[in-house]
């Protein structure tokens, strides 16, 4: 008798085609050539009596046959690997190690409180964390996941938006009682700003505000610029070296304690998206995805906690 699935694996050679953006590209995921990713998809085109991919010399793209059968297909293997998740649940601790590699913002601001839940939640599952700012290639390296800022790239790879991060303004009460107080956007060209210098382009990250319902971009100029860390602008604003825009996060509990004061309230608002992003789904194992799923479910409770009362200068 011939087995109902045995075409399973050419599914999983056309997912992965697909996430990757070519044969050849998709092969060195599969570990194989791009003649062997060739003959899998014609095979299931055959089967299925349809064309999914249209072939270029320069490039690939899905039918509208293709697409379907793109979604529905990951739907199916997700639904998978929820049966195993659920299993191992049943019969035993869920087990593995997850290679994790995250920027120094969320490295120390967000994810100690929340793997101490995790830890103690599935306690035989070994994280592995990189603390870095540089973009790692997850594949190449070995890592399953990483958490990323900003809008993701088409890159192939799979993300999960984890939060809309909220910015603000801050300085040290000494630098204000020195310096004033800018009580507008404009006024901020007459203090010490200390830009954050971005390691993808070498350009000087812009600050970001709404007036009036507005969208608005200012780039700060000052003696003393900061790259490859951006934690380092809010250690210099809290030694009353000047002003910085930072995440809400960050300066939360400094906020709190009087080391910093919130500025520009009313042109505030904005936000930068953070994600967990990881490679195709085939590479995901059960203690990844429990990761995934934990952080996505935690991360907006710890996005919004309540805050004690405390006197803004505007």
């Amino acid at each position: 008798m011939s087995r109902r699935f045995d075409y399973l694996a050419d599914v999983e050679v056309f997912i992965t085609v697909v996430e990757k953006g070519s044969l050849s590209a998709g092969a060195v995921v599969l570990a194989t050539t791009p003649s062997v990713v060739s003959r899998a998809i014609s095979r299931l085109e055959t089967r299925l009596g349809v064309q999914l991919l249209r072939r270029t010399t320069r490039r690939l793209s899905l039918t509208e046959a293709g697409l379907l059968y793109l979604e529905q297909s990951r739907a199916a293997f997700s639904l998978i690997d929820d049966a195993e998740r659920t299993i191992l649940g049943q019969e035993g601790a869920l087990t593995g190690r997850v290679r994790l590699s995250v920027p120094t913002t969320y490295g120390h601001y967000r994810l100690p409180a929340l793997l101490c839940r995790f830890n103690r939640q599935y306690p035989q599952v070994r994280i592995e964390m990189s603390i870095s700012n540089r973009n790692v290639d997850l594949v190449a390296e070995g890592y399953d996941l990483a958490i990323r800022l900003g809008q993701l790239p088409d890159s192939g790879l799979i993300g999960r938006k984890l939060e809309d991060a909220g910015l603000c303004v801050v300085a040290a009460p000494d630098y204000l009682r020195d310096a004033g107080t800018p009580r507008s956007v404009d006024e901020l060209s007459a203090h010490a700003c200390l830009p954050f210098v971005m390691p993808s382009s070498g350009r000087i990250a812009p600050w970001l505000f709404c007036e009036q319902g507005i969208d608005r971009e200012w780039f700060p100029e000052a003696n003393i610029q900061v790259s490859d860390d951006v934690l380092g602008t809010v250690s210099l604003a809290e030694h009353g070296m000047g002003i910085c825009q930072t995440y809400d996060f960050i300066v939360r509990e400094r906020i709190q304690s009087g080391r910093l004061l919130p500025l520009l309230e009313r042109s505030g608002g904005r936000s930068r998206p953070f994600s967990v992003i990881f490679p195709p789904h085939r590479q995901l194992s059960a203690a990844s995805r429990a990761l995934i799923d934990f952080l996505t479910r935690e991360v907006a409770d710890q996005a919004h906690p309540p805050l004690i009362e405390r006197q803004a200068i505007e």
